[in-house]
């Protein structure tokens, strides 16, 4: 039977989850340059095979070699795009590093008890707001970084959606990377160390 093991694509790196030591281990590219506002794995595009090939070194470092019965559970950036789903998957899928990869944007895995909450979240180059419900995006606005109003946003958080209005819906500000401090007071701080708890154990047949 295939094993899951999870793995973040964070602001800068990608960390994979030892599951014996339940330890997260850092994977960087070595050799790249990233631009601004662009994430950072769009650089893997310029030389896949040689990615791939280190990629799948890294993992043999943490599981053997026998890396076939492994499916990774990849969790990504809010602001993924479908394109950039597409090609982490593919990326993933044929570095020979695991059997299948299945994949969940950061806001589906903030609460299991919460049937509707809010997600505020900031990647590299957006905040990203979202209503959730029944573990499915209903709702997302994306606001340039650069340019982004903490009070727009809160205030578009109270009418994301009608369930809102007339539900007391939780907020959870996603502080994984630890870049919220103007967003620190609008909701439930989700830090670094609650985040990798929460999708330590994930079911990919969730995702």
């Amino acid at each position: 039977m295939a094993k899951t093991v999870a793995m973040i694509i964070t602001n800068d790196n990608i960390l994979v989850r030892d599951n014996e030591s339940d330890e997260f281990k850092t994977f960087t590219m070595p050799s790249l340059n990233p631009s601004p506002n662009i994430p950072f794995y769009h650089e893997f595009a310029e030389k896949i095979a040689e990615c791939q090939y280190y990629f799948k070194e890294f993992m043999k470092g943490i599981y053997g070699k026998k890396l076939n019965k492994y499916i990774l559970a990849i969790i990504v950036p809010d602001d993924t795009s479908k394109l950039e789903s597409i090609f982490i998957n593919e990326f993933f899928v044929n570095s020979g590093a695991c059997k299948a990869v299945a994949q969940m944007p950061m806001a589906l895995a903030l609460s299991k008890e919460e049937v509707r909450y809010i997600s505020i979240s900031k990647s590299s180059r957006n905040v990203i707001l979202e209503y959730v419900r029944n573990n499915e995006t209903v709702v997302r606005k994306l606001y340039d970084i650069h340019t982004c109003n903490p009070k727009q946003v809160m205030s578009d958080a109270e009418k994301i959606h009608i369930d809102v209005e007339y539900n007391d819906v939780p907020i959870f500000v996603n502080n994984f990377n630890m870049n919220m401090d103007e967003y620190i007071e609008m909701g439930e701080i989700i830090s670094t160390k609650q985040f990798m708890e929460k999708i330590s154990n994930i079911d990919v047949e969730k995702l």
